[in-house]
């Protein structure tokens, strides 16, 4: 996939934005040489260190847009990087507030029309919609990748009411990030070490944080779109990929924004789809500049009109824990919902059957699965870094052992599943406190079970997630649960599978007992979302891949993605490792040497869900001649069955000797969870 080299562009290494309470706001500009033409202005707005942490994914993407006739803007959140303040959390209402004066000053500047637009991927994502929720006047335009609109109900904290561990993947990474010191090269001598000491005074073991919060309360409100979709003006352009954590976003803001909105959903992990893994990788960049085009400069390119959504329906692949490219075609739905998606109902029968007609009911069905049943799953959020990374899902034959399982005939027709499919359960447990999680999967003439798509319920959430209420033991609830969107082809003679498990680790932390779920077929159907016709679909097209080349980067040691899963046989306990290493390297532009690496560990021994222990530990380095900063910190995750543990440590280093150290040790109530 190629890089162009961009000419006609200058950038400004630190541009500072003052706020009206006296703090300034570290931002790196990418210009037109041209400054007497004013353009519009693209900011990204993120706490991911602009001068070295995020430097050549905002070259590769920014110069390109630079040189497409926008000024852009990537600005360090407060607290991070080189700007002032502190990084209190994610998302906090004073990042919004700072985002409307970011955008006024920029937009007040003699390079810009005083029009803007917003991008970002994750927490950029969130960022662009959050502030286009506060409607400033000067933003006109959004493009949102693999974000939410709901923070507790689509992030990675809960999911279906459960608690998952990338609370913790993603709560030990911003533990790093967020105590990490700014650049004495560009703040001063005199002042990198107040900046650096003040952050570790302040700094919060995020994911405890998180674990205080376990119903949708007002903390998980407070920037969720989702409360009111139409406070949103702007034109929104959603992207993500059926991988990522962050599907379900992009068909709940085309569907319920008032505002001009497109969908666009490939096969991709938690990336950019110049970039996307599984591939096919398409021309994002340039669909972008249609995107802006449109709505900052008014050129009619046709972006209004582009299809409502447009999905890529992925072919049958076998499964393997990475894929490289998937097999598929591109779908444009004119409008959405769409027309041309219907249902088709299966009945879950007693005698284990997925059928298109009802069975005669009368038997009840049980299964109390092995606690390390999600073995083989996906990550909840996979980033499609590499073969070695393994996040993909694996043959679900094992996990499907663990499951209440419910097959079809072999099918006389390939099915195309496209869009939300749901499930409605009569279920009961034998004790106050269950999960629930339900996977459809593809099984091929030899057995092999391919994992299509997943949902997940905490069955005291069943009836809100922010009032919930524990189960009676023995009594038979009715419950639905909507699938996490996909568009796949389930081909002839291959057969649909419903596996139902009372486990679903790593991914969901377990229920504080062993559960025994007991289901009433009379009450069991599945409503399969199908692409019933494909009359009225408008064609679609990318152009290539493409991205601007960035600055001079010298490997000293490579990247490396590692995963392993063991189990110790004498004690039944199972830990899965991932170590994701950014290796060593140096940013030749600045001559900065960064060396990154995180590690997480997650451990369970079947029958005791007090078992289940999760630990994650970072290190981060940052070297010139002139400076050294390290930083080195673990948090760790345990329960029983009343309540979660967290305990961390961070030890911040200058030139190998201890600069500041924190502990920090929490007791948090279980609630309903």
């Amino acid at each position: 996939m190629p890089s162009v080299v961009i000419s006609g562009v200058r950038t400004v290494e630190t541009h500072w934005i003052p706020l009206a309470d006296g703090r300034r706001l570290a931002a790196r500009l990418f210009l037109p040489e041209d400054e007497h033409t004013p353009v519009p202005v693209i900011l990204e707005y993120i706490p991911y260190r602009r001068r070295d942490g995020t430097r050549t994914g905002d070259d590769e993407m920014h110069l390109f847009f630079a040189g497409h006739g926008y000024a852009c803007a990537r600005v360090d959140i407060s607290g991070s990087g080189d700007s002032d303040g502190l990084l209190d959390d994610e998302y906090v209402e004073r990042e919004q507030d700072d985002g409307l004066e970011i955008l006024a000053h920029l937009c007040a500047q003699p390079w810009c029309t005083g029009v803007a637009g917003m991008i970002g991927i994750s927490w950029g994502g969130f960022s662009g919609l959050q502030v286009a929720a506060r409607r400033p006047p000067q933003l006109k335009a959004v493009i949102t990748a693999c974000s939410t609109d709901d923070r507790y109900a689509c992030d990675a904290h809960y999911n279906g009411g459960l608690l998952i561990n990338d609370n913790f993947g993603w709560g030990g990474a911003l533990f790093s990030y967020s105590a990490l010191p700014p650049d004495p090269a560009v703040v001063g001598e005199d002042r990198w070490r107040d900046m650096w000491k003040n952050r570790l005074a302040d700094h919060k073991n995020h994911a405890a944080e998180w674990l205080k919060h376990q119903r949708r309360d007002a903390f998980w409100k407070q920037g969720s779109v989702c409360e009111d979709f139409s406070a949103i003006e702007c034109a929104v352009l959603a992207v993500g990929g059926y991988l990522d954590g962050y599907t379900q976003t992009i068909f709940n803001l085309v569907e319920n924004l008032d505002a001009p909105a497109k969908g666009l959903c490939g096969p991709w992990g938690h990336k950019e789809p110049n970039a996307g893994v599984p591939g096919p990788a398409i021309g994002y960049l340039q669909e972008c500049i249609r995107w802006f085009d449109h709505w900052l400069k008014g050129i009619d390119n046709g972006a209004d009109s582009d299809p409502d959504m447009r999905l890529y329906l992925m072919d049958y692949a076998r499964p393997h824990s990475h894929i490289e490219v998937r097999p598929g075609r591109w779908l444009g739905f004119p409008q959405w919902p769409a027309r041309q998606i219907g249902a088709k109902v299966y009945w879950l029968n007693g005698d284990g059957s997925l059928g298109e007609t009802q069975g005669a009911g009368g038997t009840t069905l049980a299964i109390s699965s092995p606690l390390a049943t999600g073995v083989q799953a996906q990550e909840w959020c996979p980033y499609g870094q590499g073969r070695i990374s393994a996040e993909g899902a694996r043959d679900q034959r094992a996990d499907d052992g663990g499951s209440l399982c419910f097959d079809s005939a072999a099918m006389d027709a390939d099915l195309p599943l496209a869009g939300i499919s749901k499930i409605r359960l009569r279920v009961a447990s034998d004790k106050p406190q269950a999960q629930l999680c339900i996977r459809l999967n593809d099984v091929a003439p030899d057995g092999t079970s391919t994992f299509i798509t997943f949902a997940l319920l905490n069955l005291a959430h069943r009836h809100s997630h922010e009032f919930p209420t524990p189960l009676t033991p023995g009594q038979f609830e009715d419950v639905e649960l909507d699938f996490k969107p996909v568009a796949q082809i389930i081909p002839a003679g291959h057969r649909l599978r419903v596996a139902i498990s009372s486990s679903y680790w790593p991914m969901a932390w377990p229920s504080p007992e062993r559960t025994m779920l007991t289901f009433d077929p009379k009450g069991c159907r599945l409503e399969l979302a199908v692409l019933a016709s494909e009359d009225g679909l408008a064609p679609v097209a990318f152009e290539e891949a493409l991205w601007a080349e960035p600055g001079p980067v010298t490997v000293k040691e490579p990247a490396r993605q590692l995963r392993s899963l063991t189990t110790d046989l004498p004690t039944e306990r199972t830990e899965l490792t991932a170590m994701s290493d950014d290796g060593r390297f140096v940013l030749e532009d600045i001559g900065t040497e960064i060396t990154s690496w995180r590690r997480k560990i997650y451990g369970i021994t079947d029958n005791d869900p007090a078992s289940c222990v999760t630990q994650v530990t970072c290190h981060e380095e940052l070297t010139r001649p002139d400076w050294n900063a390290r930083l080195d910190c673990e948090i760790t995750i345990s329960c029983d069955r009343d309540n979660f543990y967290a305990r961390g440590w961070v030890k911040a280093y200058e030139r190998g000797t201890i600069f500041a150290e924190r502990i920090y040790d929490e007791v948090i109530p279980r609630d309903c969870m």
